[in-house]
Order: C-alpha cells, then sequence, then structure tokens
C-alpha cells in the first residue's frame, strides 16, 4: 500500500517547490520549499532513495534556518503623511501601475489630492501607499491600499489597522470603507484583517 502511495509524495513535493517559485515574498517561497523538502524526505524513506534524502535534508535545515531568521527579524515601520502632488508617490504609482491595476482598476491618481494620504515605510522602503476620503460621519472610503508583493505577509496591515489605530482616530475615522473588492487575494486579506462583507463593501469598524 505505502510504494502505491508513494509516488504522489513526489508529485506533491514538486508542486511545492513550483509553487515556492511561483509565490511572492521570502516567507512563502520558504514555506512552500519546506513543505516541498518534508514532501521529499517522505519519498525518499519508502523508497530508500539515499540522495534524494540527503539533498533534501540539508535543504530542510536551510529552509527552517531562514524561516527562524524571518520569524526574528526586527523590522522598523513607519508612516508617513503626503498630499499627492509629491514626485516620489508619482513614481511608485507608475512603476506598480500593473500590480496596482489588478488590486484597484478604478483608482486613478487624481484621486489623491484633498485625500487623507500616507505611506508605510518597512526598513525605510516604501512599502504601502493609502489614500481614503473621509466622510463627515468618520467613514474612510478607501481608494487605494496597496502593499507591494514582496511585503505581503499581513504586517503591514497589523501595522495600519492595529499598532496605528490611534492615528488614524485623530484623523476622524471611525470605519474603513471598501466600497467593492474585485480581486480575491484581497478579500482573503481582508478577512484576516478583520472587515465584514456587507453587500459589495468591506467594512472595519475601528
Amino acid at each position: 500500500m505505502t510504494l502505491h502511495i508513494a509516488p504522489y509524495f513526489g508529485y506533491l513535493a514538486s508542486l511545492f517547490l513550483i509553487a515556492a517559485l511561483i509565490v511572492s515574498g521570502e516567507l512563502r517561497f520558504r514555506i512552500y520549499s519546506l513543505l516541498g523538502n518534508i514532501s521529499f524526505i517522505i519519498y525518499g524513506l519508502i523508497f530508500h532513495a539515499w540522495p534524494v534524502l540527503l539533498t533534501n535534508g540539508i535543504l530542510l535545515c536551510i529552509n527552517i534556518y531562514y524561516l527562524r531568521r524571518l520569524f526574528r527579524k526586527q523590522e522598523n515601520f513607519d508612516l508617513l503623511e503626503f498630499t499627492g502632488s509629491e514626485k516620489l508617490v508619482e513614481k511608485f504609482l507608475y512603476y506598480n501601475r500593473v500590480d496596482i491595476a489588478s488590486y484597484f482598476p478604478e483608482f486613478k491618481p487624481d484621486e489623491l489630492i484633498g485625500n487623507f494620504n500616507f505611506v508605510v515605510l518597512r526598513d525605510l522602503v516604501i512599502a504601502n501607499i493609502f489614500s481614503a476620503h473621509i466622510s463627515p460621519e468618520g467613514d474612510a472610503f478607501i481608494a487605494i491600499n496597496y502593499t507591494t508583493a514582496k511585503y505581503r505577509d499581513y504586517k503591514v496591515g497589523r501595522f495600519i489597522f492595529e499598532k496605528e489605530k490611534a492615528f488614524l482616530h485623530a484623523k476622524g475615522v471611525k470605519r474603513l470603507v471598501y466600497k467593492a473588492v474585485l480581486n480575491r487575494s484581497h478579500s482573503i486579506f481582508l478577512n484576516k484583517m478583520g472587515f465584514k462583507k456587507e453587500g459589495e463593501s468591506f467594512c472595519k469598524i475601528l
């Protein structure tokens, strides 16, 4: 029976390693690589394939080492407001325009003017750009809340919605509102951040 299912561990390992090369961010890469190593180790044990066992045993240790470094790494987060006319912001939006369109297809840079805007810096690198129109009632209608692919590990979201909650309150924000979310990955992110679906909208009370 074991020999019959053994090849499936090989297929599974290959799928994990392919996924590791496709996903964005070092954390996801390491997790998928680790799962691939474990699957290949099981495969090697069943078939007594010692080269496979040796190679993936070493790679497993390497992935565990780098995962521990990632989880222990202390990063510096900072938040800076901007008006919407800055050249650096303009260049950031242009450089990431294709990816931004997949998450916020209706967003136009002109919307920044007059909005409540800020960028999140992660070790002095722009990781996120946020813009919203705040109504008199305290509803912040989000025009864009875009995080670059490298930093999509939920840390930026937790920084904005949890650590900077007092800052948002000080700006008059009582509720965060996305009028529509068309990207599935974005919907998953909002669910993890505690947003609730209300019709076509996603909302979060601060």
